[in-house]
């Protein structure tokens, strides 16, 4: 599993990087199959807020949804140790569903002779199961104003509203874009208060106006 440690606005030291190594080591055990760990260190420069200037953003890239945590804390090491807590949450979350899924699964369908794999093809992941290839980050600022927009792009696929929910809750975000597999529409999944949550779909379709 490849290890990116990186830092915005703060140099990354090389006794931090071996402090990270040996904390995220941990993520195997959940994750067996990571392919890669983004580990991204900012420092906010504002006093009035030392108690949290110091953010680190955890990516596992691995063979599914990715999964993402960040936290916020005086010094980069109590950030890490609050980043890492929420990740491995959210990483037990996204193995107890595997688990559940294939478990349904095998309860539902009876095995045919036909499906049967090679001994060669068992290991071999599922189509839906590539590798998720992250887009670049970019960041732009407005003007000569102090406001930056920060820019991600991601694969869009066709997906439920339930896995939505199940994405947008591994990467802790209020909200998820998706393509709504039902419908084929660009949607958005949204945190409301308590345990509800709300859709918001696109219609593609463009009306000419006279």
């Amino acid at each position: 599993m490849e290890i990116v440690v990186t830092g915005r606005h703060w140099d990354v030291s090389a006794k931090f990087r071996d402090h990270v190594e040996s904390k995220v080591v941990k993520i195997e055990q959940l994750a067996p199959r990571a392919q890669r760990v983004d580990v991204l260190v900012s420092r906010e420069a504002n006093p009035r807020q030392a108690e949290t200037s110091d953010r680190v953003e955890l990516t596992v890239v691995d063979k599914g949804p990715v999964v993402r945590a960040e936290a916020s804390a005086s010094d980069p090491y109590a950030a890490l140790d609050l980043a890492l807590d929420k990740l491995l949450e959210r990483l037990r979350r996204a193995r107890d569903r595997r688990k559940d899924h294939r478990g349904n699964a095998a309860r539902r369908l009876p095995i045919e002779p036909s499906t049967l794999l090679p001994v060669n093809q068992v290991d071999k992941p599922p189509a839906d199961e590539e590798p998720v290839v992250l887009g670049e980050v970019t960041e732009v600022s407005l003007g000569d104003s102090p406001v930056v927009i920060r820019e991600k792009v991601y694969p869009a696929r066709p997906m439920t509203i339930d896995d939505a929910l199940y994405e947008m809750e591994l990467v802790g975000h209020p909200f998820f874009l998706f393509i709504d597999s039902e419908s084929n529409l660009p949607a958005v999944v949204y945190s409301r208060r308590g345990w509800t949550y709300g859709v918001i779909k696109l219609d593609s379709t463009v009306t000419a106006t006279v």
